[in-house]
């Protein structure tokens, strides 16, 4: 129990301490602040698509679990020689 003492006091900051960001400088500098969300974006970005597959191949890339489209995309790669 002293540990998580100890670990809140180590992380408490006294509110007198704490920059005041409401300056006009500080307006500025999140203006220009650049936002980014989520994941960087790809250089050659996959293509969101439909396609009807035999249920035989879909159970047959499903089986190996996790990642079966992506497998199936590796085999269309190698089908088309790239």
């Amino acid at each position: 129990m002293t540990a998580n003492k100890e670990n809140s006091a180590q992380n408490w900051v006294d509110p007198d301490e704490i920059p005041d960001l409401t300056g006009p400088e500080w307006d500025e500098a999140f203006k220009n602040a650049k936002v980014q969300r989520g994941r960087p974006k790809a250089a050659a970005p996959k293509i969101s698509t439909t396609i009807r597959l035999s249920p035989e191949v879909l159970d047959h890339f499903k089986a190996g679990g996790p990642g079966w489209q992506s497998r199936i995309d590796e085999a269309l790669r190698k089908a088309a020689g790239l």
